[in-house]
Formats: structure tokens, C-alpha cells, sequence
């Protein structure tokens, strides 16, 4: 019962702002760049709302195990539009720093996006099972893994030009959600308290979430 209330009251928390960060800067944003945090921000939590909420579900009711087709698809509907959010990420980059072709790693971006959700969307992921393949785990992430690398080697080589008020610390909260979010990948089946890592994880994507709201400030305020 502790895990569940905590667990409830954190996901409800983060799922309200990320949405509300999100939509708002979606709707009210007038600038592009700032719709395209709103939308990140929104694709967010729309995305782990599905998770998230059959989780609480399961922790309130009759067990996670019990409810594995729930969380199985869940999880398979965040994976993808976890994709899809570094894949704005990139076009937000572009954007704030007024890149121009780069179409080979434009291609590369959206190849990995691809590959990512193609790995994802094969039946050997065993999506509906309570304890899923950990080598399709792997195989799935591989290609998330190298956007994220990219998304931080491409912000650190710009934030090193610019010194970029804003987005001065998008490589290391991309690196921190990657950093807490591969251990409960690679060890949550055989050690389920490392599952906890994904608490630090979300508050990442909180601060990723936050850069974009300073953002949607400033174009406010002037």
C-alpha cells in the first residue's frame, strides 16, 4: 500500500505538468519552437499516461502481474512515443540554433526512429507477457540509445558555441534519463528494486519539460 500511494501521487503529479507544460505552450506558444516543446512536452505525457495509469491500476487493485496485457501495451505505446519526443527534441535543436541541411544526420535521426519502433512493434517482444525477452529489451533500445548520444553530442557542440541560456543543461538531463533509464533494462527482470531508477529518470524529462517552459516565458515576456 505505501508503493502505491507514493507511486500514484508522483505519476499524478508529473502526468498534470507535463500535460498542462504542454498543452499550454502548444496552444498559447506563438512561436514555432515553442509549439514544438509544447508538443514534446505534451507527446510526453499523453504517452506515459498509458503506462503510468494502469500501473497505479495494478498496484491498487489485484497486482501487477495480474494486469500484464495492460501494462504490456502500455509500455509498448510509451516506447514509441518516447521515439517520436527525440525525434521533436532534434527539429527543437534545429530550430534553436538555426541548423541548416545536416541531411545525412536529419536521415540517420529519423532511420534510428524507424528501426526503433519496428523493433518494438515485433511480436518476439511478448508485449502481453508479465516478464518479457530481455535480449528484444536490448534489441529495442539499441537505436534509442544512439538517438539519445546523438542528442547530447549535438546540443553539447552547440551549448559550446552559444552558451545557451536555455538549454545549457539539455546534455545532461538527456544523459541522466538515459543513464537511469538502461539499468531497469538491463536488470529490472532479475532485480525489481532497480525499477525504482525510473523515478530519477522521469524527473529528468521534468527538467527537459522545464527548459522548454523558460523558453515559452521568455517569448511571453517580451
Amino acid at each position: 500500500m505505501p508503493q502505491a500511494i507514493a507511486e500514484t501521487v508522483f505519476d499524478a503529479f508529473y502526468l498534470c505538468f507535463a500535460l498542462t507544460a504542454g498543452l499550454t505552450m502548444f496552444i498559447k506558444g506563438s512561436a514555432p519552437l515553442v509549439k514544438k516543446a509544447g508538443l514534446m512536452a505534451a507527446l510526453l505525457g499523453a504517452g506515459d499516461a498509458f503506462h503510468l495509469i494502469p500501473r497505479s491500476y495494478a498496484l491498487w487493485t489485484d497486482g501487477l502481474e495480474a494486469n500484464a496485457a495492460a501494462l504490456g501495451i502500455g509500455k509498448l505505446i510509451t516506447s514509441i512515443t518516447m521515439t517520436v519526443f527525440y525525434l521533436i527534441l532534434y527539429y527543437i535543436w534545429r530550430d534553436r540554433y538555426q541548423i541548416k541541411d545536416r541531411k545525412i544526420l536529419t536521415g540517420t535521426m529519423w532511420g534510428l526512429s524507424v528501426l526503433r519502433i519496428i523493433f518494438c512493434l515485433l511480436p518476439q517482444n511478448q508485449w502481453l507477457s508479465y516478464r518479457q525477452p530481455l535480449q528484444y529489451g536490448i534489441l529495442r533500445n539499441i537505436p534509442f540509445a544512439i538517438m539519445g548520444i546523438i542528442v547530447i553530442v549535438i546540443f553539447a557542440q552547440e551549448n559550446k558555441k552559444t552558451n545557451d541560456p536555455v538549454f545549457r543543461f539539455m546534455p545532461l538531463a538527456v544523459f541522466l534519463s538515459f543513464g537511469f533509464y538502461l539499468p531497469v533494462v538491463l536488470f529490472s527482470g532479475i532485480a525489481p528494486a532497480v525499477g525504482m531508477l525510473m523515478i530519477p529518470k522521469t524527473l529528468a524529462y521534468v527538467w527537459i519539460v522545464l527548459m522548454g517552459w523558460r523558453l515559452y516565458k521568455q517569448s511571453q515576456n517580451r
